[in-house]
């Protein structure tokens, strides 16, 4: 299946618009502030993009990042923008035509941004050996990942890799597709649907499974949508099964608790972060409004606390006492809860 993937993007699509469904180029509209910098990407990079959504996290200035499967390089000359001239990008690809391009077009980059010198490097190798790459462990502060992981043939080595590459305190922000049930095995070794990012997507509770045997104890889902499959032959294939187009964040934090803890804390967003005055969004149930009191439970007040993004919230309370489990938290399905806005989640958690 791993050469399967590589012939089909690296010889079978030629661009985004040769793909038969919408699965790995479903992102949405992005904000201002990213339209300016992706307006600053070489035409042969944004030709041949492949993803489901934007994988770009706030607080990058000066971070190290990696990319798991680059592609061309799109989203590394983005985040290189991201961090400025003194963070660093490296991206990691199996498929030679692809590096090629990106490789191409560091100088280009480079020069573009302003930079005296590259901020961004491509490697060649697999997503599920990156302990084979010389990555330093521990060396990263954010690992991003659009529409790949779901071709990888071994996701749990994936996520165990990425967690040792993390320092703690980082987090590994990614956009993928999901699946609402387990995709049946004939269908799971059809070259055209696992390129297409479909037959290989996982259903979503073995993934937050998958992810917490990592050591990402507590996966927070940020935004999702819907797949729509037009094909008819695909859909028909397909049956009934629902795909979604999710972004998840993943800290490691040592010690997360397995459920929503209340303990009678809060926090109090002080409107600091660039591009989120008024608002920072940790995930679809934490949508917290600058100067509002903001009740949390045990893992959300360390995801805030322990991390890059400590200095930009006040903390209230300990945890000294224990109220049970935080109120609203449960284990349905995840998805299609986007929508929730901020008044119907006036106390987060999920």
């Amino acid at each position: 299946m791993r050469e399967a993937v590589e012939q089909y993007y690296g010889s079978v699509l030629e661009s985004s618009s040769d793909l038969k469904t919408n699965a790995c180029t479903t992102a949405g509209a992005p904000p201002a502030h990213l339209g300016d910098r992706l307006r600053n990407i070489h035409d042969d990079i944004t030709s041949t993009y492949y993803g489901c959504g934007l994988v770009y996290p706030d607080e990058l200035k000066g971070a190290r990042v990696l990319d798991l499967g680059c592609g061309t390089g799109r989203d590394c000359y983005v985040l290189s923008q991201l961090v400025g001239e003194h963070g660093y990008v490296v991206g990691v690809d199996m498929t030679d035509n692809q590096l090629e391009t990106a490789r191409k077009h560091v100088a280009y980059h480079t020069e573009k941004f302003g930079y005296a010198s590259p901020n961004v490097e491509f490697k060649k190798g697999y997503l599920e050996s990156l302990d084979e790459l010389g990555l330093e462990p521990a060396s990263f502060d954010v690992i991003v990942s659009n529409c790949v992981i779901n071709l990888a043939t071994n996701k749990p080595a994936v996520l165990r890799h990425a967690h040792s590459l993390l320092k703690e305190g980082g987090e590994m922000y990614f956009a993928d597709v999901y699946a609402d049930r387990r995709i049946a095995p004939e269908l799971a070794i059809d070259p055209v649907l696992y390129g297409e990012c479909l037959s290989g997507a996982l259903y979503w509770n073995d993934f937050q499974n998958i992810a917490k045997g990592a050591g990402f104890h507590d996966p927070r889902l940020v935004n999702d949508s819907p797949i729509t499959v037009h094909d008819p032959a695909i859909v028909a294939r397909l049956g009934n099964t629902q795909f979604f187009s999710a972004t998840y964040r993943l800290f490691k934090i040592a010690g997360l608790e397995p459920a929503c803890e209340d303990h009678g804390q809060a926090v109090v967003y002080r409107g600091t972060l660039e591009h989120e005055a008024n608002q920072f969004k940790l995930d679809a149930h934490h949508i917290i409004e600058r100067g509002r009191s903001f009740p949390v439970c045990g893992n959300t007040w360390r995801m805030l606390q322990e991390t890059r993004f400590k200095s930009h919230f006040d903390f209230i309370g300990n945890r000294d006492r224990h109220f049970g489990i935080f109120e609203g938290c449960g284990t349905s399905l995840p998805f299609n809860t986007s929508s929730t806005t901020d008044a119907e989640q006036p106390s987060g958690c999920c």
